[in-house]
């Protein structure tokens, strides 16, 4: 069953996938691309690209789309269940108080796996490069959109850079050779997709409005973690202030212990966007981190369903392969400019993180090592920096 695959490649995935979403890219590229080769490099590209315009957790609706692509809608759920469940565990159970993490946010070992994400985004972007940006136009435009992003660091930069490499695709990029097309079928129909985009947007509508009208906390709160999941753009740091709006003002929790949970959700694989898990746990149990969960994953969910059969016919025109040309070395730069901020200023402050983060990705990119036992040795040696 092709369902059962894709959970048990996305459960590996959801319990080594350390440092933040475009480091999942990286570990996705690996997985996906490189190993198990279930899309091509420009396939992978066209649809980060996409997964970048919209609102929402970017590496989770990539993992739901590939999900979907290799085994339909059992295969966006398994996806989505196998990157989602490991965190989303962790951090209920440290809701309810598990909290022996030796040592918190300053520990050694949480340092190494800031430094393992270092070496993970580099080998993904040292990879995608060498693919997306062969020549010197393109190699320059992804330095272009890196500068652009960086000095615009906002949703507003991203997407910016990205209609940019669009436009620099179509007008200076016409008159090279396409690569091969490959078609993939999401066995979505039209009408199915329709229905989930109207859907996302009713329930947008509706939700505030059923909020206001019954005293239902339960309500409330979905109405709350909804919002943040289907207007947020710029992945799970920037959904923080939306959510602690939405739990602290009410008073459903304190400030503390919001700051508590979010410092833990640092330390776990997966999506940051499961540090709902906890705040639900903290308010109402399992049955509250359950509601939380599918609240803020559900637009995903419905933009996911709802744009990829429109947007795999529009892959396959001339004028779109071209303008996805330049949107290509517009991703690159977007890696190129995470790499930077805030991949390599959270995770290199010293000459010693230097050397450790060198030696990680040597072992990624020259020697093969697995992904999941770099991580295990940059924690190791994170533990080994901070006690000398």
């Amino acid at each position: 069953m092709k369902w059962l695959e894709v959970f048990k490649v996305f459960l590996k995935l959801g319990l080594t996938s350390f440092g933040g979403p475009i480091a999942h890219l990286g570990y996705f590229r690996h997985e996906i691309v490189e190993r198990r080769k279930w899309m091509d490099e420009h396939a992978y590209a066209d649809l980060v690209a996409l997964c970048q315009f919209l609102p929402g957790p970017a590496s989770s609706q990539t993992g739901i789309a590939i999900g979907l692509a290799r085994a339909g809608y059992m295969g966006a759920i398994a996806a989505w269940i196998g990157f989602t469940l490991p965190s989303a565990l962790v951090l209920v159970l440290f809701a309810y108080g598990m909290t022996t993490w030796g040592g918190g946010q300053d520990a050694g070992w949480l340092h190494g796996l800031k430094i393992a994400a270092v070496a993970v985004v580099m080998q993904a972007v040292w990879g995608m490069g060498q693919k997306l940006t062969p020549d010197r136009l393109r190699l320059t435009f992804a330095i272009v959109a890196a500068t652009l992003v960086l000095f615009v660091p906002t949703a507003l930069g991203q997407i910016g850079a990205i209609v940019l490499g669009g436009l620099f695709g179509i007008k200076l990029l016409k008159n090279q050779t396409h690569p091969p097309h490959i078609e993939f079928d999401y066995r979505v129909s039209r009408l199915v997709a329709v229905a989930c985009l109207t859907f996302f947007v009713a329930l947008l509508i509706a939700l505030p409005m059923l909020a206001g009208f019954y005293a239902s906390d339960t309500v409330k709160v979905f109405d709350s973690f909804y919002r943040a999941g289907a207007l947020v753009f710029g992945g799970g740091h920037v959904v923080l202030p939306l959510l602690q709006t939405g739990v602290v003002s009410p008073g459903w929790m304190t400030n503390d212990a919001f700051l508590a949970g979010y410092g833990a959700a640092q330390a776990v694989p997966g999506p940051l966007f499961t540090f709902a898990a906890y705040l639900g746990a903290v308010m109402n149990g399992w049955t509250g981190a359950l509601l939380c969960l599918i609240a803020i994953f559900l637009p995903s969910f419905l933009l996911i369903i709802g744009i990829l059969p429109f947007w795999e016919s529009l892959r396959k025109y001339p004028v779109i392969q071209t303008a996805m040309r330049g949107v290509n070395a517009a991703v690159v730069g977007i890696l190129l400019a995470a790499l930077y901020h805030p991949v390599w200023t959270m995770g290199i402050l010293s000459v010693k993180d230097f050397a450790l983060a060198g030696v990680a990705f040597v072992l990624l990119e020259a020697w093969k090592t697995p992904p999941w036992l770099v991580v295990g040795l940059c924690a190791i040696g994170g533990t080994a920096l901070a006690a000398f």
